[in-house]
C-alpha cells in the first residue's frame, strides 16, 4: 500500500477489456433516459457550480479507538440536482487528503466557513458531477475528519470504508454535522466505483475484497495487493516500522488515543525475522480475490521502485471477474500525468458501462495495452502474452570476471556481501571486475525478444553465514531512449501550461498543469529485479538457517515484466547480495560460493524467439558508470 519512499502524453487511444465467463454485463436501465444521457455516452447536463455539497458522517460497526463510541467516517459529497433522478457514485478513499495532498499539485480538500465541502482533489469532481455522477472523497478512519485509528490495511480501514458504500445502499447510518439523519438512498441509485492511486488503490482492492453489494467497479493505480510484499521481498525487509510510520503521517488523532493500535503495527509485523504471519494475512487480498464481484480496471508502472509489478500481476491472475489492463514504462504516477488525453475518455467510457449502464463497447475492445516504449501503445488480448513460454538457460563460466548465458554450464563464482554496491555500479560496464556482484551477459540477440511474466534465477550457494540477501537484476544492455523513473520523478516531467478537464468554482478548479513523459537516451535499462532471504528459501512463514558446509538450491524470483529487448542488445545477468538501494536487510557480510552448474535462469519468452548461443567468451558490452539516473536515496515508504 502506497507510503512514504525511500527513494508526451501519448497518442489517443480508448482501450476496452473482455467479458469473462460466468459474468454479467451491466444492467441497463428501464428507465426513461436522463438528461445527461446521449446515445451511448453520459454528457455534461447540470450545473458544477450548482451542485449539491454536503458532508456526512457514517456510523462503522467498528470502535477501535476503544472510546465506547462507534467510528465514524467522514465522506465529502459533491453531486448534481437532478431533480429527482437517482445517479451512481464515483468514490475515492484516502488517508491522505489532509496530510499530504492528491496528485503533483498535491491538493488537498476545502471547506467552506460552515464546513461544507468546497473543492476536492483532483479532476474526478469537476468532469463526472455535470454528466451525472456524484463523486465523493472519503477520509479513511483516523484520518482527516473521521474518528476511530487507522490501522494501515488492516480490518478498520477496510470495514470502515466498507460502511460508506452499506450508507449508498441504505445499509448503514449517517449523519450530517448538525446530527440530522443522512439518506444516500433519496439521490443515488446505489451503483459506486471506486477509484485512487497509491493508498487510494489498495483501499479500492481491499473493499472489493469483502464482495460488498453495490461496488460495481475498481480502478487501482499503482495499488498494492499485499502489505505483506509491499514491506518485504521473500523476507527482505524492505522497510521496518514502516506502518507505524505511515500511522503518524496520514493520522489525525493524537497518539495516546491510538496506543493499542499502535502496538499492534508495531508487534504484529514482526520486523525481526521477516516471517509471513496473521498480521499480514489480514493485508492480503490475494487470496480473495475469487470473492471479488466488481469489475477491475487495472494501472500500472512496470518501472514503479515503491509498489513492485507483482502486485498487479498477482491479482490480476486470481481475478474471476471482468478485468482491464494498462501497463506503461512510467514508475508510481497517475495516467492523468501521461497519458491524460487517452486516460480520461477511457475512464469515462469504463464509468458510463459499468455505473451507468450504456452499451458503449468497452467490454469487446482488446482488455490489455501496454507501452513497448516511450510513448508507443500497443493492445493485446491477455496478460501475460499468448504464446508465452518458460525458457531455462544456463549460466555458462565465460572468461575473466563475466559469465554467460547459455552454451555450456560450469565453474564456480565466489565473492563476499558489499552493502554499499548501488544498482548503477552493480550494472555499469560489465565486463569490469567489481567486488560483491557476478555477471552474466547473452551473446547480441538476432531478433527482438519478448519477455511476458515472471523470470527467476535459481541458484546453487555455498553461504559461510547462517543467512545473507540474494538480489538479482536482469539488464538490457544496448543504447535506447528509455523512461526516465528517477525518484521522485517517476518517469513524468511538468509543464508550466495548463488545461482543464471540466467545469470549475472559485474554490475547485479544473485546470491542472499539463505534463509529459520524461525520456533520455541511456546504454542500459533494468528490466527487473528480485530478492530473497536466503534463510526463508524454505517458506515465508518461518527461517531455516543455513548451514556452511552444505549447499542449497534456492530460487530468487523477480518481479513481473512485459519488455522487449530488441535486436543488437545484450540480456544480462548481475547477481549480489545485500541491496541498500531497494531493501533494509541486516547484512550478515557473507562470502557466497556459486555453483554454475547447479544453477540456470528462467525466462517468461513470447514466441519462438531464442537467447543466441554464446561465443566461448563473454561479449564485450560498453555501460557507462551512470544509467542517467541518480542514485536514488534508499526508500521508506512510497511517495503518497
Amino acid at each position: 500500500m502506497p507510503r512514504l519512499l525511500v527513494r508526451s502524453l501519448a497518442s489517443i487511444a480508448v482501450l476496452g477489456l473482455t467479458a469473462v465467463a460466468g459474468t454479467t454485463a451491466p444492467e441497463a436501465s428501464a428507465a426513461p433516459r436522463a438528461p445527461h444521457v446521449r446515445g451511448v455516452g453520459t454528457v455534461p447536463a447540470y450545473s458544477y457550480a450548482d451542485a449539491v455539497r454536503e458532508s456526512v458522517w457514517v456510523t462503522t460497526p467498528l470502535d477501535n479507538d476503544e472510546d465506547g463510541v462507534p467510528d465514524r467516517i467522514a465522506v465529502d459529497v459533491v453531486r448534481p440536482r437532478t431533480g429527482g433522478t437517482r445517479v451512481p457514485v464515483i468514490m475515492q478513499a484516502s488517508p491522505f487528503y489532509s496530510c499530504c495532498g492528491r496528485g503533483p499539485e498535491k491538493q488537498v480538500k476545502k471547506y467552506d466557513a460552515d464546513g461544507t465541502i468546497a473543492g476536492q482533489p483532483l479532476f474526478y469532481d469537476n468532469y463526472f458531477v455535470p454528466r451525472g455522477y456524484a463523486v465523493i472523497a472519503v477520509d479513511m478512519a483516523g484520518t482527516g475528519r473521521s474518528t476511530g485509528c487507522t490501522d494501515t490495511d488492516g480490518r478498520e480501514d477496510t470495514l470502515g470504508t466498507k460502511a460508506v458504500i452499506d450508507w449508498l445502499n441504505g445499509r448503514a447510518e449517517a449523519v450530517h454535522a448538525d446530527g440530522s439523519p443522512a439518506d444516500a438512498t433519496a439521490w443515488t441509485n446505489g451503483r459506486v466505483g471506486m477509484v485512487g492511486r497509491s493508498a487510494d488503490g489498495t483501499i479500492a482492492n481491499e473493499v472489493a475484497a469483502t464482495g460488498v453489494e453495490g461496488l460495481k467497479t475498481v480502478v487501482p493505480i499503482s495499488a498494492t495487493s499485499s502489505g505483506y510484499d509491499y514491506t518485504r521481498h521473500n523476507g527482505v525487509v524492505v522497510a521496518p516500522d514502516s506502518n507505524e510510520e505511515l500511522f503518524h503521517m496520514v493520522s489525525s488523532r493524537p497518539a495516546e488515543a491510538c496506543e493499542q493500535v499502535l502496538r499492534s503495527l508495531d508487534v504484529g509485523s514482526d520486523d525481526a525475522t521477516g516471517d509471513y504471519n496473521a498480521y499480514w494475512a489480514e493485508r492480503d487480498v490475494r487470496p480473495l480475490a475469487s470473492k471479488v464481484r466488481a469489475s477491475v480496471f487495472l494501472v500500472h508502472g512496470l518501472n514503479d521502485g515503491n509498489v513492485m509489478t507483482d502486485h498487479f500481476a498477482r491479482w490480476w491472475a486470481g481475478l474471476k471477474v471482468p478485468r482491464k489492463l494498462w501497463l506503461t514504462q512510467a514508475g508510481h504516477v497517475d495516467p492523468f500525468d501521461y497519458r491524460r488525453a487517452a486516460w480520461v475518455p477511457t475512464l469515462h467510457r469504463w464509468f458510463d458501462f459499468y455505473l451507468q449502464g450504456l452499451p458503449n463497447g468497452i467490454d469487446r475492445e482488446p482488455p490489455v495495452s501496454r507501452e513497448t516504449s516511450p510513448g508507443t501503445w500497443v493492445d493485446g488480448p491477455s496478460w501475460p502474452a499468448p504464446g508465452t513460454r518458460e525458457v531455462t538457460v544456463p549460466l555458462g563460466d565465460g572468461d575473466g570476471s563475466t559469465g554467460t548465458l547459455g552454451g555450456r554450464s560450469g565453474g564456480e563464482r565466489v565473492w563476499t556481501d558489499d552493502p554499499d554496491l548501488f544498482e548503477d555500479a552493480a550494472t555499469a560496464d560489465p565486463n569490469r571486475p567489481v567486488a560483491g556482484r557476478a555477471v552474466f551477459l547473452s551473446a547480441p540477440l538476432s531478433h527482438d525478444m519478448r519477455l511476458s511474466g515472471h523470470p527467476s534465477v535459481t541458484l546453487r550457494v555455498k553461504v559461510d553465514r547462517p543467512t545473507t540477501e540474494l538480489t538479482a537484476r536482469l539488464v538490457d544492455y544496448g543504447t535506447a531512449a528509455r523512461v526516465n523513473t528517477v525518484y521522485p520523478a517517476e518517469g513524468v516531467r511538468t509543464l508550466y501550461t495548463r488545461s482543464c478537464w471540466g467545469a470549475s468554482t472559485r474554490d475547485d478548479s479544473a485546470c491542472y498543469l499539463d505534463s509529459a513523459q520524461d525520456v533520455v537516451t541511456s546504454d542500459r535499462g533494468i528490466l527487473t529485479r528480485g530478492w530473497q532471504d536466503a534463510a526463508h528459501r524454505v517458506s515465508l512463514r518461518f527461517r531455516v538457517p543455513l548451514r556452511p558446509d552444505r549447499w542449497y538450491t534456492i530460487t530468487v524470483p523477480m518481479q513481473a515484466t512485459d519488455q522487449i529487448v530488441r535486436a543488437g542488445h545484450v540480456l544480462g545477468l548481475v547477481l549480489q547480495q545485500s541491496d541498500l538501494e531497494y531493501t533494509t536487510p541486516a547484512t550478515t557480510g557473507a562470502t557466497l560460493r556459486l555453483d554454475l552448474g547447479g544453477s540456470s535462469l528462467s525466462l517468461p519468452v513470447v514466441g519462438a524467439a531464442r537467447l543466441p548461443e554464446p561465443g566461448a567468451k563473454a561479449p564485450r558490452v560498453t555501460a557507462s558508470d551512470s544509467t542517467g539516473r541518480q542514485d536514488a536515496p534508499r526508500r521508506i515508504r512510497p511517495a503518497p
